[in-house]
């Protein structure tokens, strides 16, 4: 059974929309990954993150995407790269992330409610 939170915990959780406007090669990672830099709007600004996205998307199809991540995670050191928030996505049946969006597009910086 998954644990059971109170709404008011899930309102702590800061889940917003933001566009994809960089993305690097991240050799140093354990695993293939991108540093990708998003754009969560004028109040959080651009966030950089580490991804383990590169199964179903190339550097440039990731340009200009609409994602999601969360944005009130404490940072993290991933191989010397300061991760900044989490891209979030589902699994799909061989374990490879498929990035979740707002459909239709919303604006960034939209929190997920």
């Amino acid at each position: 059974m998954h644990p059971i939170i109170s709404f008011e915990d899930f309102e702590q959780v800061e889940l917003r929309s933001g566009t994809v406007v960089k993305v690097e090669p991240f050799p140093r990672a354990k695993k293939p990954a991108y540093k990708v830099h998003v754009d969560f709007g004028t109040v959080i600004g651009v966030k950089q993150t580490s991804a383990q996205v590169t199964a179903h998307y190339t550097e440039e199809s990731l340009i200009g995407r609409s994602v999601v991540g969360c944005v009130n995670l404490a940072p993290r050191n991933i191989a010397g790269f300061m991760s900044e928030f989490l891209l979030v996505g589902f699994a799909d049946a061989e374990d490879k992330i498929c990035l979740i969006k707002a459909d239709p597009k919303v604006p960034n910086g939209q929190k997920l409610c």
